[in-house]
């Protein structure tokens, strides 16, 4: 896979990889055992990217794919090792009404929990903004937290992603602290360029907040879009495991630091 060796040049022994299906199973597992590296989660199949599908869970006449994606995606988790798989709603077509989406949604969100229960994997749900996303189902933190609550399924849990939870204009401390017991995951970047921590509007403080608020999550990382400058200054100085940037296919990676663990990056 793109990115594994430069990981692991760059002292990473975590990753994450949201669609590793260009490649066999067995392929990537022997590139994560080459480098030394663990898979901290990756995505369900989430349909056809290139014609603009965001994920198969509230599209309507999709099961037979849905189902597909998923089994795809648990014998993916397990041949990688990756204890949990984040899976996306989808856009929400012109034609479909919000409540028949949340429906359709609430179906096989209990459906895909159940199949990864078998396995003790986690399921993840994250809101995303609609600038990046246009339509995307999930753009409130709130109805996130609400639909995990309805399900009342252990191994549902939250994605957050520090990123998205600014240009919502959600506090992004205020609402880790109230949703803190059912986040899984948390995704580091600033905004609004999606660049390390301390390049944007959040100064690096809530990141810094966080820290200081926060339990143990199974992954921390920070997520780029695009190459960009140096760190800003302090950076480096607030993050002493502050690492080189990384490339990834087309899109390049900055990693966050995590507390208890060794930090990941996204491949």
């Amino acid at each position: 896979m793109p990115g594994f060796a430069k990981a692991k040049q760059h002292g990473f022994s975590h990753v994450e990889c949201q669609f590793p299906y260009a490649a066999a199973p067995e392929a990537v597992a022997a590139e994560l055992e080459e480098y030394g590296l663990s898979l901290v989660t990756i995505n369900l199949p989430a349909g056809d990217w290139e014609k603009g599908e965001r994920g198969l869970a509230i599209l309507p006449g999709r099961h037979d794919d849905f189902r597909r994606a998923l089994e795809e995606g648990v014998r993916y988790a397990l041949a990688l090792g990756a204890p949990r798989l984040h899976c996306m709603a989808g856009v929400v077509p012109a034609d479909l009404p919000r409540e028949r989406a949340k429906e359709i949604y609430m179906r096989r969100l209990d459906e895909a929990a159940a199949a990864l229960g078998v396995h003790g994997l986690t399921l993840t749900i994250e809101p995303i903004n609609p600038f990046d996303m246009p339509g995307y189902f999930l753009t409130d933190i709130d109805e996130v937290v609400a639909i995990i609550r309805a399900l009342g399924r252990a191994n549902v849990k939250v994605q957050y992603d520090i990123y998205h939870m600014a240009r919502l204009g959600r506090d992004v401390t205020a609402t880790f602290a109230a949703y803190e017991p059912l986040i899984d995951h948390v995704q580091f970047a600033d905004a609004p360029g999606r660049h390390e921590p301390g390049t944007g509007a959040l100064v690096g403080e809530p990141e810094n907040r966080l820290w200081r608020h926060g339990g143990d999550f199974a992954g921390l990382f920070s997520a780029r879009r695009r190459h960009s400058a140096q760190p800003a200054a302090g950076s480096v100085e607030r993050n002493r495991q502050h690492q080189p940037q990384i490339r990834a296919s087309d899109c390049e990676y900055f990693p966050c630091w995590r507390r208890q663990f060794a930090p990941a990056c996204v491949v």
